[in-house]
């Protein structure tokens, strides 16, 4: 089967395309990636096809300012520039990441099946949920439905606004302005980071994290006989800054940290920095470093939370706004996580130390990984969507 899989090049979103790649591919079938100019070269040397997605660079008619016409009317303008490539491709199926709209809509135009992956929670709203990214619980007894309701009415409108301008920019394209939407959606996470909903969408699969490492190098630890402090700094524009300075001039061994502890942290770039002999720095797969972990400090970013639940770690989270917030008290809640917010030194430290010494965060991220057993094959799935 020929699938072609479109995501922008935001690591959240561009590094689940390749793995569900990696996936197809080894199952038989023949993917191609598309995606940013920056990710293509490193798609290409895991073996898979990949070619630039058109008309990501911004133009003089795209209004950043407005939300949904960064999403919608960029993703009208990218699905027309992207047609001739798709057709050339000649697809069985094509798979669009959430919020790379135009994936969806190309394949409108061409008459191809879709599949809509979801790298992270379902984030769509639910009568039985409150508003997405508010980080609440649902709402219990008559107060707490009350609440929810109130809420839920409160953010309709900006949902109502969005369907507008996505019905708008498709009949710009010629498609007809109500959505027939994706025949599935990848929900690419684990189950124990999804809120029970009264209203799951029929076409809705959970099939498990979808993670790819960028490189093949292995971080060193640092020598000692304490803990290993792994620190994952967020690499999305929403994240908290200035994690990395701030760990490395406060969580000190012996100082803060008991003795012999090593702090390891791992990102893609960044400015220089002066190391201490007990942490390193440096850009490795993070699953190898996941296996001599006790504790992770992470921005509660979808894909570095799901790597350290599968690998039974604890985290100490110090999220950022939109899905970082949502998810941030979602592991606080599961149980396997404490939650920095504001990020201040001495808040951190406090934070870190309840976890250390405290197994049953430990237990209740293993617990999380454990949900693994229960998600559908995402290869499957794809199958199924094209035989129907």
């Amino acid at each position: 089967m020929r699938v072609a899989v479109v995501a922008g090049p935001d690591p959240g979103h561009a590094f689940p395309a390749i793995a569900l790649c990696l996936r197809l591919a080894a199952a038989g079938d023949h993917p191609t990636l598309l995606t940013g100019t920056e990710w293509l070269d490193t798609a290409r040397a895991t073996g898979i096809e990949a070619v630039e997605l058109l008309g990501l660079d911004v133009t003089d008619d795209d209004d950043d300012t407005d939300a949904g016409a960064k999403i919608h009317q960029r993703a009208a303008r990218m699905a027309v520039l992207n047609v001739p490539v798709l057709r050339e491709l000649a697809p069985d199926l094509i798979v669009s990441d959430v919020i790379t709209v135009c994936g969806g809509m190309a394949a409108e135009l061409i008459g191809t099946p879709w599949v809509e992956l979801n790298p992270q929670p379902l984030y769509r709203p639910s009568r039985g949920l409150p508003p997405l990214g508010s980080g609440l619980a649902p709402g219990t007894g008559i107060r707490g439905r009350v609440r929810d309701s109130i809420l839920r009415a409160l953010t309709a409108r900006s949902w109502k606004e969005g369907e507008r301008q996505r019905s708008a920019a498709r009949v710009q394209i010629g498609l007809p302005a109500r959505e027939p939407g994706p025949v599935r959606r990848l929900i690419a996470t684990l189950p124990a980071l999804e809120v029970p909903r009264p209203d799951w969408p029929a076409e809705a699969v959970v099939v498990g994290p979808l993670h790819f490492e960028p490189t093949d190098a292995v971080l060193p630890v640092p020598p000692g006989d304490g803990p290993v402090i792994v620190v994952a700094p967020s690499t999305a524009a929403i994240g908290a800054r200035g994690v990395t300075e701030l760990v490395l001039e406060h969580l000190v061994p012996g100082r803060t940290l008991p003795d012999g502890s090593r702090v390891v942290i791992s990102r893609l770039g960044g400015r220089e920095l002066e190391v201490p002999p007990w942490a390193s720095v440096g850009l490795g797969r993070q699953d190898e470093l996941l296996t001599h972990a006790d504790l992770v400090i992470c921005g509660g970013g979808h894909g570095m939370l799901t790597k350290t639940l599968l690998a039974g770690v604890p985290m100490v989270v110090i999220p950022g706004g939109g899905d970082q917030w949502e998810l941030a008290n979602r592991v606080v809640r599961q149980g396997s996580a404490r939650l920095v917010r504001p990020l201040a030194a001495e808040v951190l430290v406090a934070e870190v130390g309840e976890v250390l010494s405290s197994p049953g965060y430990r237990e209740a991220a293993r617990r999380a990984g454990e949900t693994i057993a229960d998600v559908a094959d995402p290869v499957r799935v794809c199958h199924e969507s094209v035989a129907g």
